[in-house]
């Protein structure tokens, strides 16, 4: 078969650009979108860009809500949006002699929503609910207590608490989400794709139709890189009345998603806590029994920004202290230790089959495709990441281990009814 390259096409209209690549489908045409509506997140943008995006498929200045929603229906088609930190975006799909029409509908909602004020009221109102089930979430509240541990305000990984939110969300005006619509959202760095039954279906004219006008916006926006971690020991966030907590154990890491270095710490960490047979599970579920979930990640690592090592586990009230120590030193294991050459050909086989399998849908093949012409890999990357993996050798692996963990700086956050006692790091 012929590499994504040379498979997807590419038109570039204006400040947007359409990727269109065919897929064996018949007459479905799957579609994802991003632009980046540039927010201020010293200044609490990121709550403000959400509720602006909850109210794009609210209805539109010509169309209400029920009318969206039964042109949609009536076409078996649907238009989803998101916001994710410093881009906003879109996904959907359509029949093929829809797409004109559906994208025709997704350019109305994203220039011309109606943000009616009952609408927003609404969306106020979830959005608050959505904040206080977020205070009785262990795993939300130890997540949130790390990120704000290893982030200062302001960085795009960094998290408002639950209570800070609702506060937001109560005094927020509709009036201000008019103003953020008006001033952040337009057409910079504009990316769609388009996936499945593309052939002769004219998708440049038909998106330089809806989409050739809309104008660029006013703001540059400002976000803050770079790495803190207090030092006035771990986060403990109360929970009352629960059975189990969940503790998130991380630090930050010095590394981008373009920095060479990436990819080897990437099967690195897949080793330690990647799928079932990786070594956290391994260890701290299967042969000391402390717990039914733990897992690794190099969590919201981007081109733009840093990220962090984030490790995740449940513990029953009986097995914190226990189930915290034993994570702690099998931690301590990997990094002074490494990865044997066995682990290492294990996981990447792994990694390069379920990558093969999310690239077995439309859906997955669109955003696949989306997150690396944001991160300015292009197509041409889903080819090259499967051989990026198996080229990386042991020493890269074990060396980048050794450049960015570290077992000593890592900041335990738990939430939950009961406070784990203080526990000494091991040093690597």
């Amino acid at each position: 078969m012929a590499s994504f390259e040379d498979r997807v096409e590419v038109t570039n209209i204006g400040p947007c650009s359409v990727y269109s690549l065919p897929a064996e489908v018949s007459d479905i045409v799957t579609f994802r979108g991003s632009f980046r509506p540039c927010p201020d997140l010293t200044a609490g943008h990121d709550l403000l860009q959400a509720l602006c995006v909850s109210m794009l498929d609210k209805g539109t200045r010509s169309r209400s809500k029920s009318e969206v929603a039964e042109l949609l229906e009536n076409r078996g088609a649907e238009i989803h949006f998101f916001s994710d930190g410093v881009r906003a975006g879109f996904s959907g799909k359509a029949l093929r002699h829809d797409v004109d029409a559906v994208v025709g509908l997704l350019g109305e909602q994203l220039m011309e929503p109606a943000m009616d004020e009952d609408e927003f009221e609404l969306v106020r109102s979830r959005s608050i609910a959505a904040a206080r089930r977020a205070m009785d979430r262990t795993s939300d509240q130890s997540e949130t207590a790390l990120r704000r541990a290893l982030f200062a305000p302001g960085h795009p990984n960094y998290s408002p608490t639950p209570q800070e939110s609702i506060a937001f969300y109560e005094d927020v005006a509709p009036d201000r989400i008019r103003s953020y619509h008006d001033v952040h959202f337009g057409s910079r760095d504009l990316r769609i794709v388009f996936v499945g039954d593309v052939g002769e279906l004219g998708l440049a004219s038909c998106v330089r139709s809806v989409f050739g006008a809309w104008a660029d916006h006013a703001s540059d926006g400002h976000y803050v890189t770079g790495l803190g971690q207090r030092n006035d020991g771990d986060s403990y966030v109360e929970v009352p009345g629960k059975p189990n907590s969940d503790v998130a154990i991380g630090h930050g890491l010095p590394v981008r998603r373009d920095d060479p270095d990436f990819i080897p710490l990437y099967v690195a960490n897949y080793v330690l806590g990647g799928n079932f047979s990786a070594r956290l599970m391994t260890r701290v579920r299967d042969e000391l029994g402390l717990t039914y979930g733990i897992r690794s990640s190099l969590t919201d690592v981007a081109v733009e920004h840093e990220g962090y090592w984030d490790i995740s586990v449940t513990l029953s009230v009986e097995k914190l202290e226990a189930g915290i120590r034993e994570t702690l030193a099998e931690l301590t294991r990997f990094v002074d230790d490494g990865v044997t050459a066995d682990e290492l050909e294990k996981k990447k086989t792994t990694i390069t089959g379920s990558f093969a399998v999310g690239l077995g849908t439309t859906g997955g093949l669109a955003n696949s495709l989306l997150t690396n012409i944001e991160r300015g890999f292009g197509p041409a990357y889903l080819d090259r990441f499967p051989q990026e993996v198996r080229d990386v050798t042991l020493e890269q692996v074990n060396a980048a281990i050794g450049k960015y963990l570290d077992a000593e700086r890592l900041h335990i956050a738990t939430a939950g009814s009961t406070r784990p006692p203080p526990i000494t790091r091991q040093g690597g």
